[in-house]
């Protein structure tokens, strides 16, 4: 783990914060400029068939799953959002963390916005796709037109994935802890298990001179009964 210090909750928040609004202004902004110069369901080539610009509105997810069921994208959208948020707040100390759930968070907002406040209705709303990359989409039935919040809801959620695969927590270690916690008590148990013999070899030695005075009493005290006894004999 690098040495730089791990972000306060404050400052976390704050780089979330930051990064999710530029992604939300980024995407509403190239919406805004879309909806102003295209109409819908014409194909405009930007490089070629490699990247065409194309504008179309989706009620449901990709590939225009879901179409009848709007509301549920925007619930779906919404506790994403608001999770998000709450681990902001309370667990991101990383700055790698901070950074992708930012930007994620700010894709996510930027369809949730269009859920909420575009035609037809609020929380139904349609959003406004117009990128098509048909390069990208070999495998679908058919080619995938999105936005710029989708790149970062897709790039966002890869990065994700890829972090909890290499073990980086929310706070910045990638195991550390745990390994430290494990290590200790063995450590500890270690140096209490070398020093127990040591203590005890110097309580016995300090027993010893008490063992020699008791066994020397004991002597002087035989010495003293045995002409005792002889006396007694004689008489």
């Amino acid at each position: 783990m690098s040495g730089r210090a791990p972000l306060r909750t404050a400052a976390a928040g704050a780089l979330i914060a930051i990064l999710a609004v530029t992604v939300l202004a980024a995407d509403q902004f190239s919406k805004h400029l879309v909806l102003q110069s295209l109409e819908p369901g014409t194909t405009v080539p930007v490089v070629g068939d490699a990247l065409q610009f194309v504008l179309v509105f989706n009620p449901g997810a990709a590939f225009s799953l879901g179409e009848g069921v709007t509301w549920i994208f925007t619930i779906a959208m919404a506790v994403v959002a608001a999770a998000i948020v709450y681990v902001a707040a309370t667990r991101v100390h990383s700055r790698l963390w901070a950074v992708v759930l930012g930007l994620l968070l700010g894709g996510v907002l930027g369809n949730l916005a269009d859920r909420l406040f575009r035609d037809p209705g609020f929380a139904v709303g349609h959003v406004v796709d117009f990128i098509l990359t048909p390069w990208m989409w070999f495998w679908a039935p058919h080619p995938a037109i999105y936005n710029v919040a989708d790149i970062f809801i897709v790039g966002g959620m890869a990065a994700v994935a890829l972090l909890l695969v290499i073990g980086l927590e929310l706070d910045g270690t990638r195991g550390e802890k745990a390994a430290d916690g494990g290590g200790a008590p063995a450590a500890d148990d270690a140096g209490e298990a070398a020093a127990r013999p040591a203590v005890e070899t110097v309580e016995g030695d300090a027993s010893a001179p008490a063992e020699a005075d008791r066994a020397a009493t004991d002597r002087d005290d035989a010495v003293d009964r045995v002409p005792a006894d002889a006396a007694g004999d004689r008489d």
